[in-house]
């Protein structure tokens, strides 16, 4: 199987928030897109649905990131899709994106809560991308992504941020393994998003978002629109020379 008339970007955790509107963006550049969801189908084929009325192909299959045991089983479900919506046995673009907040401080977080985060934001990105690898096509990308909360701290998010941190390193250790491959990786790291994630604190929570405005260049938090687009941008061949980096999209919060 050999048919390339597209790019095709396997988005994990993109039913919703920044996974969904990267889904978008990269569809609106012409680019087809497989998305992942954990639990809403719903939500999943409701995006499917926006990527094929843009005229591109697009696929959800079920995933939670949390599970490596699962992501042999998985890389084997992408195999099908891909024979059977693309009659081609290769995609483009990874972007490991899914992930969940948590909040507690030091004192407060349990060993599961920890485990939790590891096997989700850590252990997920590393294993589901070692199965996806055979799947890739060589001069390909991947983008990670992590968070603002690596170089800049808030308390209650030790442990989420230790992870993304894991993220970041791992990042530059997959550019270095691959780039025999000609794949690039890198890491994508939002500032404050205005999403349902944990719990939408950053949309619904109007001091918090004051406050984090006041501390942006830009003078406001993020939107998805800003993420998105960035994310896309950073897998256009326009960008193809960018590899190993920590790119943060954040309109300049504490500098």
């Amino acid at each position: 199987m050999t048919n390339q008339t597209s790019s095709v970007a396997l988005i994990t955790g993109a039913s919703r928030g920044l996974g969904r509107n990267t889904a978008l963006k990269l569809a609106e550049r012409g680019v087809d897109v497989i998305v992942t969801y954990k639990g809403n189908d719903v939500e999943a084929q409701a995006v499917v649905q926006q990527i094929q009325a843009q005229g591109r192909r697009a696929v959800a299959l079920q995933l939670d990131v949390g599970d490596a045991k699962s992501f042999a089983a998985f890389a084997e479900t992408v195999k099908t899709a891909l024979a059977n919506t693309w009659q081609r046995d290769r995609f483009d673009y990874l972007v490991n994106n899914a992930g969940v907040g948590y909040h507690a401080s030091l004192e407060e977080t349990t060993e599961e809560q920890f485990d939790m985060l590891f096997n989700i934001h850590l252990k997920g990105p590393f294993f589901l991308t070692q199965k996806l690898l055979p799947l890739m096509n060589d001069g390909g990308r991947i983008v990670n992504i992590s968070s603002g909360l690596t170089r800049f701290t808030f308390p209650g998010l030790a442990a989420y941020a230790a992870m993304k941190g894991g993220v970041e390193v791992l990042t530059r250790y997959m550019a270095k393994e691959l780039g025999v491959r000609g794949i690039a990786v890198n890491t994508l790291a939002p500032g404050a998003i205005e999403t349902d994630f944990s719990g939408g604190m950053v949309r619904d929570n109007v001091e918090m978002n004051t406050a984090i405005a006041s501390q942006t260049a830009l003078g406001r938090v993020g939107l998805p629109d800003d993420i998105g687009g960035a994310v896309a941008a950073l897998l256009s061949e326009d960008n193809r020379w960018v590899n190993a980096q920590r790119v943060e999209v954040s309109g300049g919060i504490f500098i």
